[in-house]
């Protein structure tokens, strides 16, 4: 079966973590395809090497493409014979067993969007030169369930899907339609295709074993230097399904005096700046 995985990463900048996801991705899944799509990044296939695909994509005037580079990805594969795709965040690195653990709870729970814990690691704490020493690192996220290793956790809080790491077999994709390209720029089009995974009656299932370990980089909290991508793909998530996506942020905004907010309105005051 694992010649008949595919990986979809997407990539724009972060060099070093893509590096390291593919000597990782190599040593602990050789037989699986990985595709790498770049958004305009033409340093990409040098960092990848021979042993990825490298799909190119420009970028949007607005901000990055996300959900249509993953269209992209998950298609190309599905089209080279992938029965599963395993999407898979640029930071992170798959640990020992991650992809098995994925195609076990794909015959286990067929028709499921699957999605396993992820690790933060700490700044400071490199990736294991034996990707074997990332399971002692374990200590998964916990605003998500995160069952042993060999067991699930079906009917899943849609809300919660992420794609640091998830999988999905080919009908499961066709089902729920893919990533609404309507997003644009940071924010929202995880929940979004999560929203679309229940209203297509597609459980969300969480696989013990799938762990994924997301290298350190600096982040800011809340993200103001996304301040207009999250506005406007906040706004089109509430013109899609009736209420606001990433409300803490969107509470801290206003705080800030950055936005005004309402139940019915969003509304952005100031392009803003680190604060």
């Amino acid at each position: 079966m694992a010649d008949r995985v595919g990986v979809v990463t997407v990539a724009h900048g972060r060099h070093a973590h893509l590096r390291e996801q593919r000597r990782v991705l190599t040593r602990v899944a050789p037989g699986v395809r990985h595709l790498v799509v770049a958004i305009d990044d033409e340093e990409i296939s040098a960092v990848a090497g021979p042993g990825a695909d490298v799909l190119h994509l420009p970028t949007d005037p607005r901000g990055l493409p996300l959900a249509r580079a993953r269209n992209l990805g998950v298609s190309t594969a599905i089209e080279a014979g992938c029965a599963l795709v395993v999407l898979l965040d640029v930071d992170c690195v798959p640990a020992p067993g991650a992809v098995e653990a994925y195609v076990a709870a794909a015959a286990r729970a067929p028709g499921s969007l699957l999605a396993g814990p992820v690790t933060y690691l700490p700044e400071g704490r490199d990736v294991p030169q034996d990707p074997q020493d990332l399971l002692a690192l374990s200590d998964p996220h916990p605003s998500r369930p995160a069952p042993p290793a060999g067991e699930v956790v079906t009917g899943g809080d849609h809300r919660l899907f992420w794609s640091l790491s998830a999988a999905l077999d080919v009908a499961t994709w066709t089902r729920i339609g893919g990533f609404d390209e309507d997003y644009v720029g940071y924010g929202a089009e995880d929940t979004d295709f999560g929203s679309r995974a229940r209203a297509r009656g597609v459980d969300l299932v969480w696989v013990g074993g799938a762990e994924a370990f997301h290298q350190h980089h600096p982040v800011s909290r809340p993200p103001v230097e996304h301040l207009e991508d999250i506005v406007r793909n906040a706004t089109l998530f509430h013109r899609r399904w009736g209420h606001w996506p990433m409300s803490g942020w969107l509470e801290e905004f206003a705080r800030r005096g950055l936005v005004d907010w309402s139940e019915a309105e969003l509304t952005l005051k100031t392009t803003g700046g680190p604060g």
